[in-house]
């Protein structure tokens, strides 16, 4: 497998020639991009851009709207993700979702982290708890919750709720973890509670997040991949594109000239 070089890891995502239609609108338009293993992948850029289109595309979810037509390749660990044999219930157990608005179900915490593990096989009442206080612990939220998990999720703050479904991601062992702009709807102390959390995830996960400060790009990404119109205009590790842009409109998006 490819290494990617502005990082040295292994590549685990690779885009090739990719475009995407909303019926007659081209949003994504002849993208090539690769997302290293076990890093940060942040994509920015103004509103409109693709960039959240484009993290759609890493687990089907853009398949839910009507009129989409996608061509070119999406390869996860080598595999077509668009091929005409990938059941996309697995695919989208390998690679989690966190939103921007923290999404609860409205069941007990217990059963929120539950919920995946379940619905992928029959385990055992000792394994589930297990897997349920492993989820919460990696999602840093285990000690303000353990004395109450059979309460409401809807209950825990908005920062709490985004945690919580960081951990009912995570129960299904995925190797990929996709945010968007997860959280832009939190306060100061929520956000860095979940920049400290991405730091850690890191280690054992690949991350691709989109997110609307560069600021928060600057802080937890290795890789960071900057769009306009459709278009990938520039894809670099972190440091190098925030400090030495190769392109002009890069450098005058980062430095606030519009956007």
């Amino acid at each position: 497998m490819a290494t990617d070089t502005k990082t040295d890891k292994k590549t685990i995502i690779d885009i090739e020639k990719l475009n995407l239609h909303y019926e007659a609108f081209h949003a994504l338009k002849d993208m090539d991009l690769q997302v290293p293993e076990k890093a940060v992948t942040a994509f920015i850029g103004p509103s409109g851009c693709g960039k959240s289109t484009l993290l759609r595309t890493l687990n089907r979810m853009n398949d839910m709207i009507p009129g989409t037509v996608i061509e070119g390749k999406v390869l996860i660990e080598g595999t077509d993700i668009y091929g005409a044999d990938i059941e996309v219930e697995s695919l989208r157990k390998q690679v989690g979702m966190v939103f921007q608005q923290p999404n609860p179900f409205p069941k007990s915490i217990y059963d929120n982290i539950a919920y995946g593990p379940r619905l992928h096989g029959k385990p055992a009442k000792a394994e589930l708890d297990q897997l349920v206080e492993q989820s919460l612990r990696q999602a840093a939220l285990w000690d303000e919750v353990k004395d109450f998990l059979k309460k409401s999720a809807l209950s825990l703050s908005g920062g709490q709720q985004q945690r919580l479904c960081i951990a009912r991601a995570l129960a299904v062992q995925p190797d990929i973890l996709l945010m968007d702009e997860a959280t832009s709807a939190l306060d100061p102390v929520s956000t860095q509670k979940i920049e400290e959390l991405i730091q850690e995830l890191r280690k054992q996960y690949t991350i691709v997040m989109v997110t609307h400060s560069m600021h928060q790009a600057a802080r937890v990404s290795d890789k960071t991949v900057f769009f306009l119109n459709g278009v990938i205009v520039e894809a670099a590790g972190t440091e190098q594109l925030f400090s030495n842009p190769k392109d002009s409109r890069t450098e005058d998006y980062i430095s606030g000239r519009f956007g």
